[in-house]
């Protein structure tokens, strides 16, 4: 779960990926519910950035209200790219989950809350120990609401940070493009392998 730190390559300096979509099983292995469209009519839904996405999926299928979540790669150019090619850091992929929420149950604040508590948003293109461009903050929104629900609880998070002696926060907020399912062995892999990675780790700060 290691990259390396180096800079957002342009379109034309991406790998070139390929036309066939990655294959995975569907089927949440916790929520028992399915990973890809069509979603229920009533649910709206984020991709989220926090570093190795194997712990921040699961910060987000614990939550009440959540339908499904993925983990996959959005935010670069390369089409349909996989796990070793991300990590090069010649796709400008992040490392994303996708989540597919009920409104009605769960408050986007909530989500946000989650997000912002459960990673460092200060900490440009890594996690903690864990390097490069494919560990960087972000929420990318599917909605103009999330987009000004997200932008204010950033700056009211960014007050609490500086009032606790933290750097800027850096996290990207940004329109969602294409989200790229992750290989099926990465999907709730916490799930999987309980005593797995999880480079989680929050400021301590409260939202």
């Amino acid at each position: 779960m290691f990259g390396r730190p180096s800079e957002i390559p342009s379109a034309t300096q991406a790998l070139p990926g390929r036309s066939e979509a990655i294959q995975f099983n569907p089927l949440h292995r916790v929520l028992r519910t399915s990973m890809v469209t069509p979603f229920p009519e009533d649910s709206e839904q984020v991709v989220v950035g926090m570093g190795c996405f194997w712990g921040a999926e699961r910060k987000f299928w614990q939550l009440e209200g959540v339908h499904t979540t993925a983990v996959g790669y959005a935010g670069g150019h390369t089409p349909n790219p996989g796990y070793e090619e991300v990590c090069s850091g010649m796709t400008g992929h992040n490392e994303v989950v996708l989540v597919v929420y009920f409104p009605a149950r769960l408050a986007f604040e909530t989500l946000l809350k989650t997000f912002w508590e459960s990673h460092n948003p200060t900490q440009g293109m890594r996690q903690g120990n864990d390097l490069g461009t494919q560990y960087r903050s972000a929420i990318y929104y599917s909605l103009d609401s999330q987009k000004e629900n997200a932008q204010q609880s950033l700056d009211r998070y960014q007050q609490k940070l500086q009032v606790a002696g933290h750097t800027p926060i850096t996290t990207e907020i940004l329109a969602a493009g294409p989200f790229y399912y992750a290989e099926d062995y990465h999907q709730q892999y916490l799930e999987k392998t309980p005593a797995g990675y999880c480079g989680l780790g929050g400021t301590g700060v409260s939202c």
